[in-house]
């Protein structure tokens, strides 16, 4: 599988979702009719998409609204929710700010501390709105905010960082235990970020309910330009996969993985399902919500999982409500909105009645899927092209 790119080194040829596409099989089934529900620690969901735990996409409200709609939608406790009693003016304030004087601004946001009090308050707000309260941390705040989080009603908790292992090596500080952690919070426990299949293994090894897999692919994330890190989304997801399929095989225990990051339309979260995902995390495409509370910008914490420097900030735009990105009807053919109905139409032309059998479709390798027939696209600087 490896090609030799020097004298002794080998490097392994990895694919992301441009470079793919699905074939149809020997049958065709109605869209309306397929399921796409997933389930995570025994509880299921209509809608099989996380919202991710960023700043300009999720506050109490749109965590709310996303659970009506059958999702989940996370909530960054490292971020401004918890820094600040009335986090919106703060978030009006930098969606405002010139780009001149965002950086700052954005340095000088995050230099607050967090609020302990404010842990809880929003996690009882959600509640209160009857919503899914599901909220992330890096793992230095993990022991801490879970607690927390945990008396206040939290429904699923989330670690998460850039890169996450079972065996982090520090002198200056205490790692977390993932081991201990995930056998002593009382709610069900989401880790994250891995790409690699021996990874994938240990980390559900600890008791974890659901994995992210997923390094430098996110559209406000500067791992691979920063770090040099990171690993093409169909790769990391094949591999997580069949690293979880193993795992099933070996104890009877069936942990989801949730592909995040690099799906900003419709066929590419098609195409991740395909590769064998139970779920996929977005961001920027909700970042484009009216509800979103970063009005169009798309932005995350030097301490985040998301490895932005402070001050960096990424305007995507507003398309449209929650529920036209997601259900529809379209205003724009990108494929940016009706995310669900492009799912199960997807599922319908596969033949393909659930997710699990979306896992079975036939993959290509289709290097020119974004150029091939579409020159007057390009030429209108529309659908494909725009």
């Amino acid at each position: 599988m490896a090609e030799w790119i020097g004298r002794e080194r080998r490097a392994r040829r990895c694919y992301g979702f441009d470079e793919i596409a699905l074939v149809p099989g020997s049958r065709t089934i109605n869209p309306n009719e397929v399921d796409i529900s997933f389930k995570i620690a025994g509880k299921s969901f209509k809608v099989p998409i996380l919202a991710a735990a960023m700043d300009g996409v999720v506050n109490v409200k749109f965590a709310a609204e996303m659970s009506a709609c059958g999702g989940i939608a996370v909530l960054n406790l490292d971020g401004v929710q918890t820094r600040y009693d009335n986090p919106d003016s703060v978030l009006e304030q930098i969606a405002k700010a010139t780009s001149q004087k965002a950086t700052a601004l954005m340095q000088a946001v995050y230099t607050k501390p967090i609020k302990e009090k404010l842990v809880a308050r929003r996690v009882s707000e959600i509640k209160k709105k009857s919503g899914t309260a599901v909220v992330s941390c890096i793992p230095a705040n993990a022991e801490r905010f879970s607690k927390i989080a945990i008396s206040a009603g939290a429904d699923m908790f989330v670690v998460q960082s850039t890169v996450t292992t079972t065996k982090h090596i520090s002198k200056e500080y205490k790692s977390l235990d993932i081991y201990k952690f995930c056998k002593d919070t009382k709610i069900p426990v989401i880790i994250g970020n891995c790409v690699t299949y021996e990874t994938t293994v240990e980390l559900m090894q600890t008791g974890a309910a659901g994995l992210l897999i997923g390094v430098g692919p996110g559209a406000a994330c500067t791992t691979r330009g920063v770090l040099g890190i990171g690993v093409p989304q169909v790769t990391a997801t094949v591999d997580a996969a069949s690293a979880r399929d193993f795992y099933y095989k070996k104890t009877g225990k069936y942990i989801p993985i949730i592909t995040d990051g690099g799906m900003n339309r419709g066929g590419d979260i098609c195409r991740a399902f395909a590769c064998g995902a139970d779920a996929v995390m977005i961001g920027s495409s909700f970042a484009r919500a009216k509800e979103a509370p970063g009005r169009g910008y798309h932005w995350g914490m030097a301490t985040s999982h998301m490895n932005l420097p402070r001050g960096t900030r990424i305007y995507v735009g507003t398309t449209g409500s929650l529920k036209e990105i997601l259900f529809g009807p379209a205003k724009v053919d990108d494929g940016s909105q009706n995310l669900i109905g492009a799912l199960k139409t997807s599922m319908g032309s596969l033949g393909a009645a659930n997710l699990k059998e979306m896992h079975d479709v036939e993959i290509i390798i289709a290097p020119t899927i974004q150029t091939e027939g579409k020159i007057f696209q390009v030429g209108q600087r529309v659908g494909m092209g725009s």
